[in-house]
């Protein structure tokens, strides 16, 4: 009986079953994708929120402005120099195993791929566009619309501004804690739609696309899980290692959130519950609140990993030899496109379409990412997934460089069995 209440269980029966539907009714499936579409409507409905109180609560208690500021560049660099090597290593997978080579293009129409160009071309792209883009023009309405980079941009001034009011705030701080415990109970509220959700998504991708689709395009679907897989447990394995935690731990830790992103194919879906989860763990809420929501937009390793092998993909599928020099303006035109990418479902083939089109002379044909169309949504399902242990790792990782992760031995719920010598200190020192 309490096997069949666990969320775990639940979502994965779910998966299971849209598969199944998925299958046997292919056209009735078709439509099931609503229930997905409502359950990420629900989610992203808190998250602006939620991110706004979490930065602010943990901004007003820490007081040090110059640990905030540290903290925020210590992310940033890190943000970059991940992601970087994350596209590095897309790119060297694929000159290495040449999965687009001996494809056949003679199909390919580029009205397939028109609504995705269309919708890069409406995006602004360009860099001082997407700076400009990150102060609001109205704070209610970057809420309202659920804009992540404005609504983040406020909330770190307005938790600087406590932080410099200090005392004198304090009945606002405790306000905002109470205000933050009903949205995480909001949350809890929604979860238990998940496995609806989860069901209905799977039975949309089968319906829609067929079992078939799982299996076409098989040698560049594997080059992308094999190169994921790579980066989650060798790259980021390596990095948890140093920082003393371990980064299976860590993913038993958020497996619920994990297969919640399988189903959905969003890693937005799990972010509330995600930011609760690292709390949990260790980091504080300070790191966690300006971490995680920065690291939906400035630290997507799947999706990174994905665009570098993608647009490969489409240049070997058509015969194209790229030198150096065209490789490396690749890769700098995808560091700066990529930033843009939200965390939700096709946002990765729209900034795709970006990236091809801004690069000079059209080196890879735009129309070549009608290609990938049919197997994009089960390769979301694999960068969703990266995304969000990215930015878990990201998390831990700074609250330890910043001696801000604090293991709750006493918790049933902590995972960590190894404590780095640097957060010893950090906990005596905090119970003075």
């Amino acid at each position: 009986m309490r096997l069949g209440k666990n969320l775990t269980v639940q979502v994965l029966v779910a998966i299971v079953l849209g598969i199944a539907v998925g299958v046997i009714f292919p056209q009735q499936a078709d439509n099931l994708k609503i229930l997905s579409d409502i359950f990420v409507k629900m989610i992203k409905m808190v998250i602006a929120p939620i991110v706004f109180f979490t930065i602010v609560i943990g901004f007003s208690g820490m007081g040090d402005l110059k640990k905030i500021g540290r903290i925020g560049g210590k992310a940033l660099l890190y943000f970059e120099i991940i992601t970087t090597f994350a596209m590095a290593i897309g790119i060297a997978v694929m000159y290495m195993f040449h999965p687009g080579a001996g494809m056949n293009t003679s199909a390919v129409k580029a009205a397939d791929v028109a609504k995705y160009t269309k919708q890069a071309a409406d995006s602004s792209h360009g860099f001082l566009d997407f700076i400009t883009g990150v102060v609001p023009d109205n704070v209610m309405a970057a809420f309202a619309k659920g804009d992540m980079l404005p609504v983040l941009f406020f909330s770190v001034l307005f938790g600087l501004a406590m932080a410099g009011l200090g005392d004198r705030v304090k009945p606002v701080t405790t306000f905002f804690e109470k205000t933050n415990e009903v949205f995480f109970r909001i949350v809890a509220i929604i979860m238990k739609f998940s496995p609806i959700a989860a069901f209905g998504a799977m039975s949309y991708t089968i319906g829609k696309f067929g079992v078939h689709s799982l299996f076409s395009l098989g040698k560049m679907m594997g080059s992308v899980y094999v190169t994921m897989a790579l980066f989650i447990f060798v790259v980021l394995g390596t990095i948890c290692k140093i920082y003393g935690f371990s980064i299976f731990k860590l993913l038993r830790f958020i497996k619920e959130e994990l297969l919640l992103v399988l189903g959905t194919s969003s890693s937005e879906s799990a972010l509330p519950r995600v930011m609760e989860k690292l709390e949990k763990f260790g980091a504080s809420k300070p790191v966690v609140g300006l971490v995680v929501p920065t690291g939906y937009s400035f630290n997507l390793d799947g999706t990174s990993i994905y665009l570098s092998m993608a647009g490969l993909f489409i240049a070997q599928a058509y015969g194209v030899h790229l030198d150096w020099i065209q490789v490396l303006t690749f890769l700098g035109v995808l560091m700066l496109t990529s930033k843009g990418a939200a965390g939700v479902t096709g946002s990765g083939f729209v900034t795709l379409a970006a990236t091809l089109a801004a690069i000079p002379n059209n080196v890879i044909p735009i129309e070549g990412m009608a290609l990938l169309i049919g197997v994009d949504r089960f390769m979301s399902e694999a960068r969703a997934i990266t995304n969000i242990i990215g930015n878990s790792v990201a998390t831990i990782v700074i609250a330890k460089s910043e001696n801000q992760f604090h293991p709750n031995p006493d918790s049933d719920s902590s995972p960590v069995l190894q404590v780095s010598k640097e957060t010893l200190p950090v906990k005596k020192a905090s119970s003075l």
